[in-house]
């Protein structure tokens, strides 16, 4: 008789549980080690920087401060990728993850590789995207007309 875990509309299959929580884990793992990289290289380049005599003229500083902000940028959407996949394994801890929040139907295993904290299967995260892009346009439209209507 095959093992199953109580999922949100229907049962997770405890092989199917293991390999989501393995490939979530590895996921985390593989985040963690290059966030934590990209800090120590920061600061290592901070540090080496510190001591560097040379002067750079404001053209040479203002690449160097716009290379500082894109890491800073890199590490921030790391850290925000990693707090994902924390709430991912959260939700398959309680049994709601790897189902579709709309339709309740699996997640794809290969979106899941791809996107590990998705909460919506492909056929449902296309129609929301499109139902958001209609309302963007509408809001712009009704934005747009405004500016006469409010004279």
């Amino acid at each position: 008789m095959k093992s199953t875990m109580k999922a949100g509309n229907g049962e997770l299959s405890q092989s199917r549980y293991s390999d989501l929580k393995r490939m979530l884990d590895a996921r985390r793992r593989e985040i963690r080690a290059e966030v934590q990289g990209k800090i120590r290289g920061v600061r290592e380049e901070a540090s080496w920087g510190a001591k560097q005599t040379e002067v750079l003229d404001a053209g040479e500083s203002s690449e160097a401060d716009i290379q500082d902000d894109i890491e800073f940028a890199l590490i921030q959407m790391k850290s925000e990728t990693l707090n994902k996949i924390d709430d991912a394994l959260s939700r398959l801890e309680q049994g709601h993850y790897g189902n579709c929040f709309e339709c309740g139907e699996e997640i794809a295993e290969k979106r899941l590789r791809a996107l590990p904290f998705a909460v919506r299967c492909k056929d449902c995260e296309e129609a929301r995207e499109v139902a958001e892009r209609r309302e963007r346009q509408l809001a712009a439209r009704r934005g747009g007309a405004s500016l006469f209507f409010d004279v």
